[in-house]
């Protein structure tokens, strides 16, 4: 195993994977990457990430990988339904940047060990102004070995990166965060809709809520970000607590009212 990683690669050049390979070419890293669309390879291509034909290529040449597709079965695909693991080197390290099941990444784990490869679940938070800006927070789940390897390369778009233990830890801490941040943004919906009602300047009770007890992250930002995600997070968080057999009404609550304020948004939109 190299004691310094210098090849990388990135599969997925979206919105989010794109900056991050970025990110990991402004601090000197090479990156190989891959996407399933012409336009994103182009774009990638111009901030000078070498485009591979398919994931296997960028194992090929790749000691730490990163995964950021969008579903479970993007990431399964990838991970086991190409060449990736066969075309990887022993002691090469896959990411799982997705936001996905604890279980499927300790399921990639325990396939990936068998040929020396590890895989760590690195999910990010803070949306994509902080993956711009290259200031997310990274959970970290899998071994401790794969985690120092693969350190560095997370470091160049993550300023917090953060090791939580066994893997799916990384996945939990994704799920437990958003549980708490849809929770946030549905009382925040609530109470500054009541206080559009009663008259007051909104923006500037933003701006003053922000110096007060009630202050929270979703507020400061308040009405810079899409939520597209927040059902998606919400589903992933109460099919975890189903398996857990642990009651939560306020996430089964939060659920409810996530998809019916995601709905005024749409008929606001065609009104």
């Amino acid at each position: 195993m190299a004691d310094t990683v210098k090849r990388t690669g990135m599969i997925g050049l979206g919105a989010m994977g794109l900056q991050m390979a970025r990110h990991m070419i402004a601090k000197g890293f090479d990156v190989d990457g891959y996407d399933i669309g012409a336009e994103a390879n182009a774009r990638a291509k111009e901030h000078g990430v070498k485009i591979c034909g398919s994931p296997a290529e960028v194992g090929a040449h790749g000691e730490v990988v990163i995964v950021m597709v969008q579903t479970d079965a993007q990431v399964r695909d990838v991970v086991l339904g190409s060449d990736l693991l066969d075309r990887l080197a022993r002691g090469a390290v896959i990411c799982i940047a997705s936001s996905v099941s604890p279980d499927l990444c300790r399921e990639l784990a325990q396939a990936a060990a068998t040929k020396g490869i590890g895989v760590l679940d690195t999910p990010v938070v803070l949306g994509q102004e902080a993956a711009n800006n290259g200031t997310l927070t990274i959970y970290v789940g899998g071994e401790q070995k794969w985690f120092e390897r693969a350190k560095p390369v997370l470091a160049t778009f993550g300023k917090q990166v953060l090791y939580l233990g066994a893997a799916g830890n990384g996945q939990i801490a994704k799920t437990i965060n958003n549980m708490l941040l849809w929770a946030c943004m549905v009382a925040n919906f609530e109470s500054l809709s009541f206080a559009k009602k009663l008259g007051v300047d909104v923006p500037r009770l933003v701006e003053a809520l922000g110096h007060g007890s009630g202050a929270n992250w979703s507020l400061s930002r308040w009405g810079k970000s899409t939520g597209k995600w927040a059902e998606k997070d919400m589903d992933v968080a109460l099919e975890l607590a189903q398996a857990a057999k642990a009651p939560m009404p306020l996430a089964g609550l939060v659920d409810q009212l996530v998809k019916q304020i995601n709905q005024e948004r749409m008929k606001a939109l065609l009104s």
